[in-house]
């Protein structure tokens, strides 16, 4: 699994104009999903996110996670997160997995995190053509692989 995390004051996505997920200050994740994930990645990957100390302390010091802050999370699908660009100019997204194994993946990805959190989360519609609108806090993105552990 990878994911790219930013850390937001606000974020939404819409659907055919309509917002179906919004939160305030948290985290925007983008997650994409490979044949080859499974619970070890959904697991070690929510644990991290979690527990990341990202946000400000009183002292302005990122030393505090999304739970110390009680902020909320958006999670997004996004299956081209798996582009490959080694040949041409048109990315492959071979390394994708099909819809039905990464829907199913999302959805555990989601209830873990809610489990963690303990309480739910905001997401976009899997599969869906979502517009995203967000206003990156420090700006501060970070990318995680599951499969690269760094």
């Amino acid at each position: 699994m990878r994911v790219v995390i930013q850390r937001v004051l606000e974020s939404s996505v819409k659907v055919d104009d309509q917002i179906v997920g919004q939160i305030d200050q948290g985290l925007l994740i983008l997650v994409g999903i490979e044949e080859t994930d499974n619970q070890e990645d959904v697991d070690w990957l929510a644990n991290k996110i979690c527990n990341l100390r990202i946000f400000n302390d009183k002292s302005g010091i990122m030393n505090q996670s999304i739970l110390d802050i009680q902020g909320d999370i958006l999670l997004v699908s996004q299956f081209t997160l798996y582009a490959s660009t080694k040949k041409g100019n048109r990315p492959s997204y071979i390394r994708a997995a099909k819809p039905e194994f990464a829907n199913d993946m999302y959805k555990n990805f989601e209830n873990k995190l809610c489990l963690l959190l303990s309480k739910p989360i905001q997401t976009g519609i899997f599969g869906a053509d979502m517009k995203i609108s967000l206003i990156n806090y420090g700006p501060v993105t970070i990318l995680i692989d599951s499969k690269n552990r760094e």
